[in-house]
């Protein structure tokens, strides 16, 4: 209801003013003037930043000044729990972050000031704030839109979780020997738990994993391929290990405490884990063996049946022709008995090795219960050796034979000390 007329005239001067509002901002005067503006607003950008580091630097300093008691006494009552240094911390995190707050605020506000000086940035400047809320609000629905899924997720996430809880429980059973399963040791709950907890995790995975938010996104998948084929390259070993741990204790080869021997490397068992198994030498030595190496090598085992039957432990002598076999049986079966911490039953015994060309190569055997006594009970029955045949004036052979000596190479009694 305007006329031609009078809306004509209106739309004129509408054109009017911007064409004059264009020209006077592209004007020479206008853009020295704005020139002007911004160079004193970098200036008061650059004081501010200064004055900001100043000021928070101040105001840490006397935070901590005066709360640095009240947070030792605080550590003090919560009898170590509460960490004075990571209040501490925690407190110059908080302060540093109002300081880049402050400093994106007027970083913000110097943008908007100066890109609205000019016409050809002016556009940018009005959209300035979009640039910082697009992303806000794009999370924010994305968060809304996701909503159902990480409810699914949620409660896929609670089953889980009282589906380790319940199966943690009855192999706990299994271990403290409430529960019994026949053919099935106790030290195998705890391995086959842990077997059993990742096959539950890896389910649920799989369920989740559709309900992802961005699952579905080609970025996702690139990121996903990317890291399997890492995992694949360098895990090699490592999965070796795994299994090879996980072989070893369903194949019952041995546990924690006994003594074993793998290649050439013996010492009782301390630590047996799925990669590696700590091993104790007689020096008081750690040896880590990967798992790998030991499912592939013979391993000897001292402790399986030495409490019930005995592990047999042996040495040999070279003794000469001149001396009856019969004697040298009985000697050596005495010094067995005078070896404290040897078994009388199952009773020692010789065995004859070798008729060599100079001497007669015996053995003596001889049992014992105790593993880790293996050399102490040596080093005691050499000894018991030396002193009987010393004393019943029977030589032991030297590795290198030339001719029958003069006199016997004994010691005598009164030389024995």
């Amino acid at each position: 209801r305007v006329s031609r007329q009078i809306l004509a005239h209106r739309m004129l001067m509408k054109i009017s003013a911007a064409i004059t509002s264009y020209r006077d901002d592209r004007s020479r005067r206008v853009l020295l003037v704005n020139t002007l503006y911004a160079l004193g607003a970098t200036g008061l950008l650059a004081l501010l930043l200064v004055l900001f580091r100043a000021a928070f630097r101040r105001l840490d300093a006397l935070a901590e000044r005066r709360l640095k008691y009240h947070i030792q006494r605080l550590e003090a009552r919560s009898h170590q729990l509460v960490q004075a240094q990571q209040l501490i911390a925690a407190l110059h995190g908080l302060l540093k972050f109002f300081g880049v707050l402050s400093v994106l605020a007027a970083l913000y506000l110097y943008l908007n000031f100066v890109l609205g000086l000019y016409p050809w940035t002016r556009p940018l400047a009005l959209g300035l704030v979009e640039i910082f809320l697009d992303p806000i609000r794009a999370l924010a629905l994305g968060l809304v839109g996701a909503l159902p899924n990480l409810a699914f997720l949620a409660i896929v996430a609670l089953l889980t979780r009282y589906a380790l809880k319940i199966i943690r429980l009855y192999f706990a059973g299994i271990e403290h020997g409430t529960i019994r399963l026949g053919g099935f040791d106790r030290e195998w709950a705890l391995p086959t738990y842990k077997i059993g907890r990742w096959l539950i995790i890896a389910f649920a995975l799989v369920v989740a994993y559709p309900y992802i938010p961005g699952s579905s996104s080609e970025a996702f998948k690139g990121v996903s391929i990317f890291l399997g084929v890492v995992f694949s390259l360098g895990s090699s070993s490592v999965i070796a290990n795994l299994i090879a741990g996980y072989a070893m204790i369903y194949r019952r080869a041995f546990k924690i405490g006994d003594r074993i021997m793998v290649k050439d490397l013996t010492g009782d068992v301390t630590h047996i884990r799925l990669m590696v198994t700590h091993l104790r030498t007689v020096k008081n030595e750690e040896i880590v063996v990967p798992n790998s190496e030991i499912l592939n090598s013979h391993v000897v085992n001292y402790s399986t049946l030495a409490r019930s039957h005995g592990l047999i432990l042996h040495t040999s002598v070279a003794i000469g022709y001149e001396t009856p076999w019969r004697q040298v049986e009985a000697m050596l079966i005495t010094a067995a008995d005078r070896t404290t911490g040897l078994m009388k039953e199952p009773a020692p015994f010789v065995r004859e090795l070798a008729l060599g060309e100079f001497a007669v190569t015996y053995e003596l055997n001889a049992y014992c219960d105790e593993p880790q006594m293996m050399g102490p009970l040596n080093s005691a029955m050499h000894q018991n050796i030396l002193e009987v045949f010393n004393e019943y004036g029977v030589q032991i052979m030297t590795p290198a034979y030339e001719g029958d000596p003069e006199s016997p190479k004994v010691v005598p009694k009164e030389q024995w000390f």
